[in-house]
């Protein structure tokens, strides 16, 4: 099992996504600009992404999602689902609204259908975001993806009529991405699985199941982090569906479930660090002492006390992370969340690390 040393830093996945994507994305509709545009001002959101998270001194870093949307609202292309889903032929087509929270019915999200197997060999370019990320990278790189769970869950079915088969069967897919990834030289691994609090016991105990099936047999140098949330989506005029904080907060927090996920880390929102007492065993755990959900940069001492208050952690098991993705915040915070981070490992006695603009 790869621990990472002692208050690592990392981001979930997600960063900032400027708001000239969207109209950026409505001249490509109108044919005014090439798809190949929209690819390019991707590539170069990628590159700032790196430079920002280097720069603020995180320690494993991510190529910001940037490529899995064309714009920040909830509908597609949403980087978690869809860009996926459009990726495995057996969900590709036209998409149908569907409720996704209880909080209010009429809150949707434009999901995809199952009209046919899913197959293991769909290649989900993970390897080539992987590779491209790495060209420009002078850090480790992690390479996030979207859990069988919740690909499937929240997923219309016309083909299994069998949720935990179909879940099984995109546990096979992910699995062979996975060795993939691997293959490729990748060490760091993240799987999103935002949607385990509202699901029964036993719908949890099968999406544990298949997400160990997608990890196992993994190389013993790759380090495999999940990361678990209630849902962060941002509200707004900016977005659709205003579904507010933490949309799937509605059912028990399962962290004695989750736990037995045979993973190196779990990531959570630090206010549930305590449900993990007693559960971690060797693992570690990456507390989201930021909160995307805050405009406000937080203090490195605010980050470092949100973290100590947890007596029982030890410090070789914690990591610093954030409650989930920052892609709705803009830019400037985003980073001043990072450098307070970085300052917060510091303060914890992780030591001090040094930018790439104090370096010169």
């Amino acid at each position: 099992m790869p621990q990472y040393p002692k208050y690592t830093t990392t981001v979930i996945g997600a960063y900032s996504v400027p708001r000239w994507y969207e109209p950026l994305d409505r001249l490509v509709t109108m044919g005014q600009l090439l798809a190949e545009d929209m690819a390019d001002a991707q590539h170069r959101v990628m590159q700032a992404a790196i430079v920002d998270q280097e720069t603020a001194g995180i320690d494993v870093i991510t190529g910001g999602e940037t490529h899995r949307r064309t714009h920040n609202r909830h509908s597609p292309p949403n980087a978690m689902l869809n860009h996926f889903w459009q990726r495995i032929p057996a969900f590709q087509g036209e998409t149908r609204p569907k409720p996704i929270t209880k909080y209010d019915p009429n809150v949707t999200h434009p999901a995809a259908t199952c009209r046919g197997p899913i197959t293991a060999s769909t290649d989900l370019g993970l390897v080539d975001e992987f590779n491209g990320v790495s060209a420009y990278a002078h850090k480790p790189v992690k390479i996030t993806m979207t859990g069988p769970h919740f690909l499937t869950a929240v997923a219309y079915d016309e083909c299994y009529n069998d949720p935990i088969r179909m879940m099984f069967d995109a546990a096979k897919l992910l699995h062979r991405n996975f060795m993939r990834l691997a293959e490729a030289g990748c060490k760091h691994i993240q799987i999103d699985e935002p949607y385990l609090s509202p699901p029964d016991d036993q719908e949890v105990r099968n999406a544990v199941e298949a997400i160990n099936l997608s990890i196992e047999d993994l190389p013993e140098d790759v380090h495999v982090a999940v990361h678990v949330c209630q849902g962060n989506y941002a509200v707004g005029p900016h977005y659709d569906g205003q579904i507010g904080h933490r949309y799937f907060d509605t059912g028990r927090y399962k962290a004695d479930l989750i736990c037995r996920i045979e993973c190196d880390s779990y990531l959570i929102e630090h206010d549930r660090t305590d449900s993990f007492e007693g559960l971690l065993g060797n693992k570690q755990l990456g507390v989201g002492a930021v909160d995307v959900q805050s405009s406000t940069v937080e203090t490195a001492e605010q980050i470092a006390e949100r973290i100590s208050v947890h007596r029982w952690l030890a410090p070789e098991q914690t990591i610093i992370t954030s409650t989930c993705g920052f892609n709705h915040l803009p830019r400037h915070i985003a980073y001043g969340k990072m450098r307070a981070m970085t300052e917060a490992k510091a303060i914890l006695g992780g030591g001090s690390q040094q930018t790439r603009h104090e370096r010169g």
